[in-house]
C-alpha cells in the first residue's frame, strides 16, 4: 500500500501528526509513508524511519510571487505520478485539499466539514473522518490519519507512543545534565517574560540553554544570558541540531510552540506554558505537564491580544519542575 499524507505546516501540527505513523507501521509494517509538507518544516521529518520520501513544496512562495503557481503545481504533478492508493489531508485547510487532490489517488481522505474551521475544504476527499474541531489537537491527528486506514489509534497507544523524532546531527559541548528554555512563539501574547525564565533559572540551578529562532529572540536570549549563570545561549543550528539537544536534556519549558512540543515527540520532560491557547493541544503525562493562565478560551476565535500569560507566577512552574518524574 503506498500511502501519501499531507501536513504542510506548522511545526508543532506536524509533529503532532507523526505520532500516527508508528501506528500505521504496526498495522501496515509493508506500507510506503510518503509526506508532503512545507520546505521549511521538513527538518522535523528527517530521519524519522517511517517515512519513506519527503515531499517538499513552497506554497508560501507564491505569496511573493504569483506566477510560482505555476511551478509548485508541476511540483506536485510529479509527484502525482507516484501512484498512491490514498492520500490523506491531515491538515483540513482549502490550500491542503487542493494539494491532495492535484497528488490524486482512488482514495482521498480528511475532515468533514463540520471538523475544520475551512469547512469547504472538504468536497476535495471521497473518504471524510468526523472528530470535533475542539477535540484534542493530537488526538484529531491521529483520527483523521489512522481512521481511513482502518487503524485503531486510541488515547492509551499514544499515551504510550515511542518516540517519533530522530536526528542525524551532532552537537558538542553539552554538559550531561542541562535543561533547556523555549522563549519564542509566533504570536508575542504566546510568550511566557524573559524576566520570568530568569526567575526559573535562578531557582532551579541547573544549566539551563535557551533556544531562539530569530533576531528579536537571540536579543531576549542574550539580556536572559547576562542575568544569570545558569542561563547560556544555543547556537543557531538546524531543526536537525535542535531535535538533538532536546533529546539530550533533562527538562524543557517553554511556550507553546513547536520546539517545545518536540519535547513530548521526544519523550523528554517537559512544562508547556499556555497563554491564548487551549491545553488540550497536548498531552499531559507523568513527564509532560502544562500551566495555564486564568483566561477561558474560544476554541473557534483564538484572542491574539490575551496576554494572561504574563500574569503565570514563575513559583507554580518551579512548583511543577518538582512534580515530574525525570
Amino acid at each position: 500500500m503506498k500511502i501519501c499524507i499531507v501536513k504542510l505546516s506548522a511545526m508543532g501540527d506536524i509533529i503532532h501528526a507523526m505520532v500516527a505513523l508508528q501506528f500505521i507501521k504496526n498495522e501496515f509494517p509493508e506500507a510506503q509513508i510518503d509526506w508532503v509538507v512545507e520546505s521549511g518544516f521538513k527538518g522535523i521529518l528527517q530521519n524519522n524511519p517511517h517515512i519513506d520520501n519527503i515531499l517538499p513544496i513552497n506554497l508560501k512562495s507564491i505569496k511573493k510571487k504569483k506566477s510560482e503557481i505555476f511551478f509548485q503545481y508541476k511540483i506536485l504533478k510529479t509527484y502525482s505520478k507516484n501512484n498512491y492508493d490514498i492520500v490523506i489531508d491531515a491538515q483540513g485547510l482549502l490550500k491542503s485539499a487542493i494539494v491532495s487532490r492535484i497528488i490524486g489517488a482512488k482514495t482521498v481522505a480528511g475532515f468533514d466539514k463540520d471538523s475544520i474551521r475551512e469547512g469547504i475544504a472538504s468536497i476535495f476527499y471521497n473518504k471524510k473522518v468526523s472528530i470535533p474541531y475542539d477535540a484534542n489537537t493530537i488526538d484529531r491527528n491521529a483520527t483523521v490519519i489512522c481512521e481511513p486506514l482502518g487503524v485503531e489509534a486510541t488515547s492509551e497507544m499514544i499515551i504510550n507512543k515511542k518516540s517519533f523524532l530522530f536526528s542525524s546531527s551532532h552537537v558538542d559541548n553539552l554538559p550531561e545534565i542541562f535543561n533547556l528554555f523555549v522563549i519564542g512563539s509566533t504570536w508575542e501574547s504566546r510568550n511566557y517574560p524573559k524576566e520570568l525564565f530568569v526567575e526559573i533559572a535562578e531557582n532551579l540551578h541547573v544549566d539551563t540553554f535557551i533556544a531562539w529562532g530569530s533576531d528579536e529572540e537571540h536579543t531576549k536570549a542574550l539580556w536572559m544570558q547576562e542575568q544569570s549563570k545558569y542561563l547560556h545561549v544555543l547556537p543557531l543550528g538546524s531543526l536537525n541540531d535542535l531535535k538533538y539537544v532536546i533529546s539530550k536534556c533533562s527538562l524543557l519549558i517553554g511556550n507553546d510552540t513547536g520546539p517545545t512540543h518536540m519535547a513530548w515527540g521526544l519523550n523528554i520532560p517537559s512544562i508547556t506554558i499556555f497563554g491564548p491557547t487551549p491545553t488540550n493541544r497536548v498531552y499531559i503525562t507523568p513527564i509532560n505537564k502544562v500551566v495555564k493562565s486564568p483566561t477561558k478560551i474560544n476554541h473557534y476565535k483564538l484572542n491574539k491580544n490575551d496576554f494572561s500569560i504574563c500574569d503565570i507566577d514563575s513559583n507554580k512552574i518551579i512548583k511543577i519542575t518538582k512534580e515530574i518524574k525525570i
